[in-house]
């Protein structure tokens, strides 16, 4: 089975993005009201209904979808989930509403950025009603019954439509991508700055504001529950910030960002075997990661009236 319980009352299930094991979770968590964290890609649509069956999860049963936000490897699969489920609420950042029952531009936009990946390996996204799209401000509270609330934790710097959500019964926080990304099988850190959102401050801010929460787990979309939540924030921040200097030395310089950033962290992954380094660099690699950094600090020198060092 693709599933693990991690806390009371909260099952991890593995979404199987690309069929690559523990790339991608969604996280179930029951009450009499239950609500479905992440749904994965559009291609993990099958195997996470199935999981849910599985679980004993009736289509009548489910409440509520709720995603971190809208990159399609994590809410790619909600119009299928939506279309499983008819009494479920899907639950998400007010930046990002629009695009769930509209999805072209979205689409569009991700078609730019994986090019052929997009069908092989995310797929797109079926639009949900209107009507069934619930808007989550911060500290609003999505209540699962039986005195357990999940409450959103407006987050953005990965992405400006990304929230996390912090559960009152087990203490997890569902970080979603803005502690970054951390693949059992690599055991890295790495920070997730992909454009044409990312922005470093707001970043670290969200960071912050996590730690402010004192969780007692962190559950990350890429992958799983991670050790010591505290640390691994601090260890969040730290990594952030020094990816961002020396983005920003390059950029200064007039050098390239991606081989800065090879050349700084490429070795970090030198132990890791090919088959997991795959997945990774896939999921999260030094380009998209440069790229992010590049739009960041191009835009903030335009604002700022800096000379563009593009």
């Amino acid at each position: 089975m693709a599933s693990s319980r991690i806390g009371p009352g909260v099952i991890e299930i593995d979404t199987l993005l690309g069929g690559w094991e523990r790339v991608t979770a969604g996280y179930l968590l029951e009450g009499p009201a239950p609500v479905l964290v992440e749904t994965g890609s559009q291609t993990s649509a099958p195997t996470l209904l199935a999981e849910l069956d599985a679980l004993g999860v009736s289509p009548d049963e489910l409440a509520g979808v709720a995603v971190t936000h809208i990159h399609l490897d994590h809410a790619g699969g909600v119009g299928d989930v939506a279309a499983a489920f008819p009494k479920a609420t899907v639950y998400v950042h007010e930046r990002g509403a629009r695009h769930l029952v509209d999805p072209e531009r979205l689409v569009s936009s991700a078609a730019m950025v994986y090019g052929e990946l997009l069908d092989s390996l995310y797929g797109r996204l079926t639009p949900t009603e209107a009507a069934r799209v619930k808007v989550l401000e911060d500290g609003e509270a999505i209540d699962l019954g039986a005195n357990r609330t999940l409450t959103a934790v407006d987050s953005p710097g990965h992405a400006k439509h990304h929230l996390a959500l912090h559960d009152s019964e087990s203490g997890i926080l569902f970080a979603g991508d803005a502690v970054g990304v951390r693949l059992p099988d690599a055991g890295i850190l790495r920070p997730a700055t992909p454009p044409p959102d990312f922005d470093l401050d707001q970043a670290l801010h969200s960071l912050a504001r996590f730690a402010e929460r004192r969780p007692a787990g962190v559950a990350l979309a890429h992958y799983g529950l991670v050790p010591d939540p505290l640390t691994i924030l601090e260890e969040a921040r730290g990594t952030l910030r020094r990816w961002a200097e020396v983005a920003e030395a390059a950029w200064r310089d007039g050098r390239d960002i991606a081989a800065a950033l090879e050349d700084a962290f490429g070795e970090d992954l030198s132990d890791v075997p090919d088959v997991h380094r795959e997945k990774l660099e896939t999921l999260n690699g030094i380009h998209s990661n440069a790229a992010g950094f590049q739009r960041w600090l191009d835009q903030r020198a335009a604002a700022q009236g800096e000379h563009d060092h593009r």
